[in-house]
């Protein structure tokens, strides 16, 4: 092929063929398909030019084959256009990679154009990376675009975790053997129906249900640790909603603790995940030892709390008092969760060495999805074993 035009009779699947191969292609002399778009495919073509063209930089206007340009009204009408031509899926992968290839994080401080992006967990990201360096005429515009992802992942995962966790305290408060004032009757009946005796007309217990420590108002506690380096930006977000899932929880005394190389505790903005997330500074470096030293400094009531360190593992500070610091907690009876990752990402870069010398503390680390969040931390209030997922 010499990149001439081709004037072949095709039937309809060919030419359809010739099409989607010359969009793939991105017609350069080469392309060789001999195919003309016109239309709305000669418009898609313009957007994907502009991002994954021959190495032009963008130029404003309106020529959408010209590319983005370095103002906000040109980026915002491309970001308009693709999400007018692909859908949402396709959209968010197309703004990352406008993102990266193109270094339009700046253009992201600009109100217009984060009011035409399509907001997703990766933008929120990008975003509180800029938190800093907003101007305060940016910044109201950002939080909102901050308040409708994380309202998304509430209304995704809120309910189904309290309901999850509820089942969980209930069944972990509960006691085989309990005391006359402990005996929890509705249960205790639903749970010996089959020893009805029709003669007596009375039930006999076989087994006795009791509220146990329920009765006595005992609350778990829950500490979240979260890496709050650059590559950790999706599990910063998954987990602060959760933050305030639990924390909003009267069973459940919650605490939020973000750390690089310093170590900042949010729990007292826990209330609002919004302001938890703008009060993370995303990059820098890691010290697990001392986000891990601060959070064992705060635990009272060992064989009630359940400590969830969040991170790839890619240890700054001290390696051998980190994992002293983990065995210590576990041997005192705190429940020990180890995420590599709390988002929908797929298999995460992480410390494999790190996570090794944990898993063979009784801490195995693993990568975990929003959607199996709550059984995990069912699973660790009841002390039973994790599910961990085949691959990580």
């Amino acid at each position: 092929m010499t990149g001439e035009t081709v004037s072949l009779e095709v039937d309809g699947p060919t030419r359809e063929r010739l099409r989607r191969w010359r969009l793939v292609l991105g017609g350069d002399q080469a392309d060789g398909t001999g195919c003309a778009l016109s239309g709305r495919d000669a418009a898609m073509d313009g957007t994907l030019a502009a991002l994954y063209g021959r190495g032009d930089k963008p130029q404003a206007g309106r020529d959408r084959s010209a590319g983005l340009g370095a103002s906000a009204p040109s980026v915002a009408r491309w970001l308009g256009d693709i999400r007018t031509y692909f859908p949402s899926s396709v959209v968010q992968v197309m703004q990352r990679d406008a993102i990266d290839r193109l270094g339009l994080a700046s253009l992201l401080l600009e109100p217009e154009m984060l009011e035409a992006v399509e907001a997703d967990v990766h933008l929120v990201g990008t975003l509180l990376s800029l938190n800093k360096a907003m101007p305060e005429t940016t910044r109201e515009t950002a939080r909102a675009v901050v308040r409708r992802v994380v309202e998304d992942l509430e209304k995704r995962l809120a309910n189904r975790t309290r309901a999850t966790l509820t089942g969980a305290l209930d069944r972990s408060a509960r006691i085989s053997r309990p005391r006359h004032h402990e005996i929890d009757w509705n249960r205790t009946i639903a749970a010996n129906l089959k020893h009805y005796l029709p003669e007596y007309r009375t039930v006999v217990p076989e087994r006795l249900v009791g509220y146990g420590r329920a009765a006595q108002s005992v609350k778990r506690e829950v500490i979240l640790c979260i890496d709050q380096s650059g590559s950790m930006a999706a599990s910063v977000v998954h987990a602060s909603v959760f933050g305030a899932v639990l924390a909003s929880m009267r069973s459940i005394g919650t605490r939020l603790v973000v750390f690089d190389t310093a170590v900042v505790d949010l729990t007292d903005q826990l209330d609002d995940p919004v302001d938890v997330l703008f009060g993370t500074q995303l990059g820098g470096g890691t010290d697990i030892n001392r986000a891990l030293a601060y959070c064992q400094s705060r635990i009272t009531r060992p064989a009630e709390t359940v400590v969830v360190l969040i991170s790839d593992l890619y240890e700054g500070g001290i390696r051998d008092e980190m994992l002293k610091r983990v065995a210590a907690m576990k041997a005192s009876g705190v429940q020990f969760v180890a995420l590599l990752a709390l988002s929908d990402e797929g298999a995460p870069a992480y410390d494999r060495e790190h996570a090794a010398a944990l898993g063979a503390l009784g801490a195995p680390a693993f990568a975990c999805t929003p959607d199996l969040f709550p059984e995990v931390m069912a699973a660790a209030l009841e002390k039973r074993p994790l599910p961990i997922p085949d691959t990580v």
